[in-house]
């Protein structure tokens, strides 16, 4: 089951890379409830080891790409955020170590196998992967677009993945020139 659920995780992250079109220092905000992801309502089944197969496959994908990961974890820590101290170079970092029960499986698997992890309240992300409807819209740059994805499931888990775009500003263009984004 766990290397099912790594080669779901890479076919969806593989998508979406290419469908959003990530380049190099982009952000990649991935929400997730492995309660979900193993048939059980979010936040009754959390599961390290399933947690650790999602992470190498989303892990894996953007340090070959050269893309930022971060990890939102769950309500019980106000879903901050868990990433690399070089992706937000910037931010204020609070004081957090998340736990399977208290922020997430995935966001501990994530804080023990980042190089050097951080925890802030809140990033600006350029695409998102929400396994299981965590919401991670919150973290993610204005204006979010949708992203459908053909593999649209890790395991039960329903999978909603967004990119986003440049807001459009001033003058009287009406058109979406595809172009430019």
């Amino acid at each position: 089951m766990n290397e099912i659920i790594y080669q779901q995780t890479k076919a969806v992250v593989e998508e979406l890379g290419e469908k959003a079109h990530l380049k190099p220092g982009n952000i990649l905000v991935v929400g997730c409830s492995t309660s979900e992801v193993l048939g059980s309502k979010i936040g009754t089944n959390s599961s390290p080891e399933t947690a650790k197969h999602i992470f190498d496959a989303l892990y894996d994908y953007t340090k070959e790409h050269g893309l930022f990961l971060a990890i939102q974890c769950c309500e019980h820590l106000n879903r901050a955020i868990i990433t690399e101290r070089a992706a937000v170079t910037n931010a204020e970092i609070v004081n957090v170590v998340p736990q399977p029960k208290a922020g997430g499986s995935l966001a501990t698997q994530a804080y023990a196998g980042f190089a050097d992890p951080i925890a802030v309240e809140e990033i600006k992300a350029d695409a998102g992967i929400d396994i299981g409807f965590t919401l991670i819209g919150m973290h993610l740059k204005k204006v979010a677009v949708p992203v459908r994805l053909e593999n649209n499931r890790i395991g039960e888990a329903m999978i909603v993945a967004a990119r986003t775009r440049p807001k459009f500003i001033g003058g009287i263009r009406a058109v979406y020139d595809s172009e430019i984004l």
